[in-house]
């Protein structure tokens, strides 16, 4: 089963008074090209967060978020008492000296002063946390891996219609019929051995995008030589319409993991 490389996958998880929120989206590229915004706190992992993307997405153009919702009436950051007393002795002495006049509002003006409401706190991150933050991860990366899946079923879907279309209606008839004027024996059976190749593919573990490229360009090279081979104005409008259906395939091959 073939995967997409368009993908969204999110999960919130809990520790203690915190929310994490992981988010992670995906569109096609020919590698990983992975960027990343993570909260200060978990940035040392950051080397394990990304091998976690790697093993489980493969390739494509990944962005990913990890950030922290704290609970303010919780973790309200605290007023420094001691410096806010300092500023007012040293306002007051400063006025009583210069005959400045103090303020009218005084707990404007001291709790705008620098650091009174700054948090000195360092946070460390322990191991519990960590395998909290490491599963919200996880389900994210799931999450998302489900979506590529959804994707990619329909992306098979498509394929199979674009690939057996003309096989099972009017281009076999007419393929038989020119068979004994044209000599395209060859160009036909190779195709038809391209399109099962093809189908077969999409059944194998996602990860094939790139093989499933290689045998539409195959697939290409037959046509263009049926093309070439044929003078019957028939042959060319069928010619033109597996061309169509081929350009159609290509382009949602890119997409396909």
């Amino acid at each position: 089963m073939i995967q997409s490389m368009t993908g969204y996958g999110k999960a919130v998880v809990a520790f203690k008074e915190k929310k994490i929120h992981v988010e992670i989206k995906s569109l096609n590229s020919k590698q990983l090209d992975l960027n990343t915004r993570i909260a200060p706190l978990y940035r040392e992992k950051e080397m394990e967060m990304r091998q976690m993307v790697a093993e489980a997405l493969i390739r494509g153009k990944v962005d990913m978020s990890v950030w922290v919702e704290k609970d303010a009436a919780v973790d309200p950051t605290p007023i420094n008492a001691q410096l806010v007393e300092n500023y007012y002795q040293q306002i007051k002495s400063i006025s009583e000296k210069t005959g400045i006049p103090v303020p009218e509002d005084w707990f404007y003006t001291l709790l705008r002063m620098p650091d009174v409401m700054t948090k000195t706190d360092v946070e460390e991150l322990d191991e519990e946390e960590w395998a909290v933050v490491k599963g919200g991860v996880a389900e994210a990366l799931k999450n998302l891996v489900d979506f590529r899946t959804q994707e990619g079923a329909a992306l098979q879907k498509k394929f199979a219609e674009k690939s057996a279309e003309y096989d099972k209606n009017r281009l076999e008839q007419e393929l038989i019929y020119y068979i004994e004027k044209l000599d395209i024996s060859e160009e036909k059976q190779r195709l038809a051995n391209h399109l099962k190749y093809f189908r077969d593919t999409m059944n194998e573990p996602a990860g094939q995008g790139k093989k499933l490229g290689f045998i539409a360009q195959e697939m290409g090279r037959e046509i263009n030589t049926t093309g070439s081979k044929s003078n019957q104005a028939e042959m060319q409008n069928i010619v033109v319409k597996m061309k169509d259906e081929l350009e159609q395939i290509k382009e949602q091959v890119l997409n396909a993991l």
